[in-house]
């Protein structure tokens, strides 16, 4: 039985060693590029989100304040890529798939969140293109990993994206 890992990986084409090569580095990504740089990002990726011309992936976030979604995504990001724990003084262990469980985190959902990341890695200042792929490969990653846990609450929904099986 695969673990969900493994699932992430194969689902999302990244490797496990490619996705967590943010940690591979002497400089941490968080070092590199500072805090302002995931402030800037999450607020660039969560505008983005909160215009979506799509009603059913905005009504995943209907729910939460813009700020909130804001602050939360760059405390993590800021954690995951070798700064201060700000994310969980705050809030507690990141557990992400925990956090995730009320939202439906399908693939097609994954693929809508990665597609406004990838604008807003590609739009954000400061953001050298070593670690735009890192990041990118991270979060692809991470975005595979949340619907493999996801289908552990729901087995049955369906899998409607190009990386179906």
């Amino acid at each position: 039985m695969q673990t969900l890992q493994e699932k992430a990986s194969e689902w999302s084409g990244v490797s496990q060693s490619d996705a967590f090569a943010i940690d591979n580095d002497d400089t941490s990504l968080y070092e590199k590029l500072g805090l302002q740089t995931f402030i800037n990002l999450s607020t660039n990726f969560y505008t983005r989100v909160y215009d979506d011309e799509e009603e059913w992936f905005r009504s995943i976030f209907a729910n939460s304040k813009k700020e909130d979604a804001i602050q939360n995504q760059y405390e993590f990001f800021t954690q995951r890529m070798g700064g201060p724990p700000l994310f969980s003084q705050r809030r507690g262990h990141p557990a992400l798939i925990g956090r995730h469980r009320p939202f439906p985190v399908t693939h097609q959902a994954a693929e809508r969140w990665l597609y406004h990341m990838q604008e807003a890695l590609d739009t954000t200042k400061d953001i050298d293109s070593d670690s735009k792929t890192k990041m990118m490969n991270f979060f692809r990653h991470t975005a595979f990993f949340l619907v493999a846990g996801d289908e552990l609450k729901n087995p049955k929904q369906g899998i409607p994206c190009k990386h179906a099986a």
